[in-house]
């Protein structure tokens, strides 16, 4: 068999699009070079196949969980950003001021990267097929086309529009889909259109999965495990308002039985923690049944917040600080739910926000005596919660709507089982239909759906009697991803419109079909020559909304 070598310098230059670091490759020796030539080796090389960038900060400051503490309605305290950056995204402007952690930049080359290393591994893999030993790869290969799938995905839902159906979205811009080793210096890539985009990630995922083996990893939560593979799939059907096969999915990375003896949602919130770093290191621990894929990425974020841009207002009280359909003040005489555990930023005497109490920063040293080294944020990217919320969703689009209450009174009563002072109510069906649909709880909480008018459907459609269901489903997905940047999605396929008020730019909203959604592509990808995204146009083509973005702006 052909040895094949492999550089890292290279797959960290993947998909950047300039020359120097492909120049400052073929400038190295071939001590720098590891030889893959053996199951194994092409293992720990996909160890590397996972991004190291964090789209939380992206999806924050886009969404409606932060707010800008320095605007006048909201206290007009004298605060600044950490970075111009954060400005521009809150704005939903093209973030061009950085190129450094949890910016647009390192999200796009932190996906490539993964996607670089998992194409190295299948031209590695299809030698060994040409030479007969397929059988001895399997695994391997299954986990690479999982990771080149998930990570298309996520530049698809960050950088394009929303997915509109197959029709709709052939017209729409897509992402780059990297098959093949980077051999060239500087190529030219196309963006092709997102309804390709989507064919080809379905066609990765559904090569990949029955592939992947569990027995294979020595730790599988840090890999695309069997169940991590399966929640994968169930999103990418809810994304496609394919509720079968979501459904389908879920269930077989949950299990088929009753929700309420599902045993492996967290129990993190009937634990007691002695320090303040014990509850972050105990909610993304291995250990944790529900925690399917654990990625530790470089990013800064948790300094980076609570001082201008923070989760206060009403962002906070949507979250981690809202009332519910089973905990309010009325009955509990607490703000927030009783078992919430979390922290608060002051300065000066002063509130500028809130967070979860696992929300934390790992500091990996390089040099201790120096004091440096990498700071790290672990994303759980699927969990067993996230995947019930899917579920939920696609049973309530499939008219069960007693397994979807079933799904979300697990969660619920996952969330009360360090409330022994408090007896709380169980989640029915009359107590959705009475928090969601009978009063308002304000604070933005329940939002008008979109999703008909982003992604219509001959099937499926948002109804007076399915709506205060779904509303239940986005509200409990918004409390407990709250800062990891998955609302961003919820809020792009459903059309939720939402309003930022700065100090910068006083007003601004953005209706349900704006063009900045979508993020712009990172300024040196669109200096070699990529496409920009067409942000100044509307995502529908009915004429009378045939008008300039700039039109539905506040002056600034």
């Amino acid at each position: 068999m052909k040895l094949k070598y492999i550089a890292y310098s290279t797959l960290l230059a993947a998909m950047t699009f300039g020359t120097s670091s492909c120049e400052d490759f073929l400038s190295k020796e071939p001590d720098d070079r590891m030889t893959i030539d053996s199951p194994e080796r092409i293992s720990m090389l996909l160890v590397s196949g996972y991004t190291y960038a964090n789209y939380a900060l992206m999806g924050e400051l886009s969404g409606d969980n932060f707010i800008d503490d320095r605007a006048d309605a909201n206290g007009g305290y004298n605060l600044g950003e950490t970075e111009r950056i954060d400005n521009e995204i809150f704005a939903w402007e093209p973030a061009v001021s950085s190129s450094q952690q949890d910016s647009p930049s390192s999200v796009w080359e932190g996906c490539y990267h993964a996607i670089a290393v998992a194409n190295q591994a299948l031209q590695i893999i299809e030698e060994f097929e040409n030479e007969g030993r397929g059988d001895e790869v399997t695994a391997q290969k299954g986990e690479a086309l999982l990771i080149r799938a998930y990570h298309h995905f996520l530049l698809a839902n960050l950088f394009c529009q929303p997915y509109r159906g197959p029709e709709a979205s052939a017209s729409l811009q897509g992402i780059p889909y990297s098959v093949e080793p980077e051999t060239e210096l500087s190529p030219i890539y196309d963006r092709g259109n997102l309804a390709d985009t989507y064919d080809k990630i379905e066609a990765d995922l559904l090569a990949g999965l029955p592939l992947i083996d569990d027995a294979s990893y020595s730790q599988p939560k840090y890999h695309f495990n069997t169940t991590a593979a399966n929640a994968f799939a169930a999103r990418f059907y809810l994304f496609k308002r394919d509720y079968e096969n979501a459904e389908k999915y879920a269930n077989a990375a949950l299990g088929t039985e009753a929700a309420p003896g599902i045993q492996q949602l967290s129990d993190y919130w009937a634990q007691s923690f002695t320090t303040f770093a014990d509850a972050p290191q105990y909610y993304y621990s291995v250990e944790r049944r529900n925690n399917y894929l654990l990625i530790p990425t470089i990013s800064n974020f948790w300094r980076r917040v609570g001082a201008r841009y923070a989760l206060n207002g009403d962002g906070a009280e949507a979250t981690i600080l809202s009332q519910g359909p089973t905990w309010n003040s009325s009955y509990t005489g607490y703000i927030c739910h009783p078992c919430y555990l979390g922290g608060l930023y002051t300065w000066g005497g002063q509130d500028y926000g809130t967070w979860p109490g696992y929300w934390y920063e790992f500091f990996e040293f390089t040099d201790r005596v120096a004091g440096i080294g990498y700071p790290r944020m672990v994303r759980a990217e699927f969990t067993a919660e996230e995947t019930l919320f899917t579920r939920a969703e696609a049973r309530v689009y499939l008219g069960k709507i007693d397994e979807a209450v079933a799904d979300l009174k697990a969660w619920d009563e996952s969330r009360q089982n360090n409330t022994s002072t408090v007896v709380l109510p169980d989640l029915t069906r009359d107590a959705i239909l009475a928090f969601y649909r009978d009063s308002d709880p304000g604070y933005g909480i329940v939002k008008e759906l979109n999703i008909d008018k982003v992604c219509p459907s001959d099937r499926y459609s948002v109804t007076a009697e399915n709506e205060p269901y779904l509303q239940c489903v986005l509200h409990f997905r918004r409390i407990h991803t709250v800062l990891d940047g998955t609302r961003w999605f919820d809020i792009k396929r459903y059309g939720l419109e939402i309003t930022h008020v700065s100090a910068n730019f006083g007003t601004d909203f953005l209706p349900w079909n704006d063009g900045r959604r979508a993020f712009e592509l990172p300024s040196d990808v669109l200096s070699a020559g990529m496409e920009p995204t067409r942000r100044s146009e509307l995502l529908d083509e009915v004429a009378s909304w045939k008008i300039p973005v700039s039109a539905l702006k506040s002056d600034k």
